[in-house]
């Protein structure tokens, strides 16, 4: 069976602790209606909350279930003690102090240390967390108020901040949330193992994840392959940044593909939809848990006013939704039902021709849901309930449903306000399996969310690698060759240690050459490279003018119509990061850039390609010869190859100069990597 089954599913619950916050621990699963035995235990008071305490954990009738510890951070270690060496089901542990709070109490980590010693085997959520609130089962291990009802099925809410997971527990959109839980430090048992359990639930259709930081890359890509078995779609709201970027600081990969970049490139290979705000996490979470992962973008939008056609337009600029056109037999029926005077388009402006007329609306509703709209979306914004009354309004709600009873297709009722969708109303929806959608902006981005994990890949392979630092920085000439020996083509190259073997190096190679300063950054801002160097004379004076003793000579490569940038830099949260970009003196100026989690195949590296801006130039632009597109390719695939048989901390090749023929790594550098154990 899982191990955090029992904690979350109790029949006994046990509080410890008899101040203000397990007092309200007790009163919250009153509240409730948890039908299991409630103890509490506390080593004076005769009354804690009604209930006459235990003075130990020992005096309790048995082993509880689920234990929330409300006591100081030292106590806290001697109840998880005693209570797994009695046969707990889990603990919440609501103190702080510990791990995560290293600045301010200086014996924290060895205080973890110990707790975690003390736990055993025994499941403990936290320290410093609020613990749970189960909605499907009337458990509430929460010292505090919550907003949430009872329901019989809905998503599951997972948070590393206590007061935000208080904050979505209040939301009014009509939301079915089943799950509501804390993390805390996670000092055992992390957010993904919890995530997994939930998900088990046949009740739980959804799961939201508002993440701090990524404690452990292999069970998060666990998590996302057991949602992917079940079917269960997962949303993140990510906030917090890695040291990545600070501690890559040799190339220009680290900027490109810094914490950010790093987070949309793993959750787009696990599947998971990332959202920017606390508003859309939820509309995307509703739409999830009302219609799923919707199979395209592709929208049909119905209004009465042009006003909010236009707005819904001018919303989904930029986005990747999209708006099908009509189809002659459409047009034939709306023309039938909304009169000569109605552009016909989509977005659709109906007008107020129709308003009131339920089987006009219906039929309207129905004619817009052609095969290739994922979703319909009316505008209806509701007035005021407190001084407005809204009949006609019933009359749209009722076409809706109709209308999709008819199509079998998805039709969300979207108010362009937060405010202007009751909460009444918005429940009532959910409950008729018809979407109810709060702010036009928020709704927006959900149906782009939701679309893009339709598409996400199934297989959520990421490249795990050790625990790294960086360590040393290797010549250009050591990092050409350790990329050569897994097959990156190279430019002819001689070396040459100080300016005296300069000329010999030069007319090995032939000229015109371009002459490099060894072991410099950043070379051309360094004036460490000089390009088409024409004879001798031309060569040691260059040379003679570089902060270097050491030089590289190498052929011109003349052929080249592109420079990309081709980096992978490790990121200690996110694992290793590709970053495919502008190369040259062009990657600071475009930072145009696609990013990527290792391994990637062939056509993950095509399609990056495809969404940098340059692509048209890769293509052969306005009458251009088209680059070896192949050629970068097996560039990318020799430098991944050599990464996950290295495990080095980061690689570039900038520029990579791509031609008709052949994509050559001009330049490269490699910070080797040293285990952080």
């Amino acid at each position: 069976m899982d191990p955090l089954h029992r904690l979350f599913h109790p029949k006994t619950i046990a509080v410890v602790g008899g101040g203000a916050w397990g007092s309200e621990v007790i009163r919250q699963c009153q509240k409730i209606g948890f039908a299991g035995d409630i103890w509490v235990v506390h080593p004076t008071k005769d009354d804690v909350a009604g209930l006459r305490p235990f003075r130990t954990v020992a005096d309790m009738p048995g082993a509880p279930d689920a234990v929330f510890i409300g006591v100081n951070r030292h106590a806290t270690v001697d109840v998880v003690r005693s209570l797994s060496e009695m046969g707990a089901g889990g603990a919440i542990c609501f103190a702080s102090g510990f791990r995560e709070a290293l600045h301010e109490a200086a014996d924290g980590d060895e205080l973890q240390t110990a707790l975690l010693e003390a736990a055993g085997d025994m499941p403990i959520i936290g320290p410093n967390c609020y613990g749970f609130l189960n909605y499907v089962d009337g458990v509430a291990l929460w010292p505090d108020q919550h907003g949430g009802l009872a329901v019989d099925s809905g998503i599951a809410l997972i948070a590393q901040s206590s007061n935000v997971a208080i904050n979505l527990t209040m939301q009014m959109r009509g939301l079915p949330v089943a799950y509501v839980v804390t993390v805390g430090n996670q000092a055992q048992t992390g957010l993904s193992a919890i995530g997994k359990t939930l998900l088990a639930n046949p009740k739980v259709t959804a799961l939201g994840l508002y993440i701090e930081g990524i404690d452990d890359l292999s069970a998060l890509v666990d998590l996302a392959q057991t949602a992917a078995r079940l079917g269960k779609p997962i949303v993140a709201l990510k906030i917090g940044q890695s040291e990545q970027a600070q501690q890559a600081t040799i190339t220009h990969t680290a900027s490109l593909a810094g914490s950010d970049a790093g987070a949309d490139a793993l959750f787009a290979r696990l599947g998971i939809g990332r959202v920017g705000s606390l508003s859309a996490f939820l509309e995307t979470l509703k739409l999830l848990h009302v219609v799923g992962p919707l199979a395209s973008p592709c929208i049909a939008s119905m209004s009465c006013s042009g006003g909010e056609a236009s707005l819904m337009a001018d919303m989904a600029h930029g986005t990747p939704i999209t708006f099908p056109p009509l189809a002659k037999d459409q047009t034939v029926v709306l023309r039938k039902v909304l009169g000569p005077l109605v552009t016909l388009s989509n977005p659709l402006d109906y007008h107020t021709f129709i308003w009131g007329d339920e089987d006009a609306m219906a039929t309207t509703f129905a004619a817009m849901m052609s095969d290739a709209v994922a979703l319909g979306v009316v505008i209806l914004d509701f007035p005021r309930p407190d001084r407005c009354t809204s009949p006609a309004w019933d009359l749209v709600l009722n076409a809706i449903a109709r209308a999709q009873d008819e199509t079998g297709r998805p039709i969300a009722v979207l108010s362009s306000l937060v405010e202007t969708m009751p909460e009444d109303v918005a429940r009532r929806l959910v409950e008729q399996g018809i979407l109810p959608l709060c702010g036009m902006a928020e709704a927006v981005e959900a149906i782009g969310v939701a679309a893009k994990i339709h598409d996400a890949p199934m297989d959520k392979q990421v490249f795990i690698p050790p625990r790294m630092m960086s360590g040393r920085v290797l010549t250009e000439a050591e990092a050409k060759h350790a990329l050569a020996a897994r097959g990156v083509v190279l430019p002819q190259a001689a070396r040459a240690d100080g300016i005296n073997a300069l000329k010999t190096a030069a007319h090995v190679i032939g000229f015109p050459v371009v002459l490099k300063g060894e072991r410099v950054a950043h070379k051309t801002e360094a004036g460490a490279v000089v390009v088409g160097l024409p004879d001798e004379a031309a060569v040691i004076a260059a040379g003679k003018a570089m902060p270097a003793t050491s030089f590289l000579v190498e052929e011109m490569i003349a052929d080249a119509t592109v420079e990309l940038l081709v980096g992978i830099v490790l990121d200690p949260v996110h694992g290793y990061v590709l970053t495919l970009a502008a190369g040259g003196t062009l990657t600071e100026l475009m930072s145009d850039a696609a990013n990527l989690v290792l391994p990637v195949t062939e056509q993950d590296i095509a399609a990056a390609l495809d969404r940098l801006r340059i692509a048209p130039l890769l293509h052969g632009y306005r009458g251009g010869a088209p680059v070896n597109t192949n050629a970068i390719i097996d560039a990318v695939l020799a430098v991944q190859s050599y990464v996950m048989a290295a495990t080095p901390f980061e690689v570039e090749i900038n520029p990579l100069m791509c031609g008709p023929d052949r994509a050559v790594a001009a330049d490269a550098l490699i910070t080797t990597g040293e285990r952080h154990d």
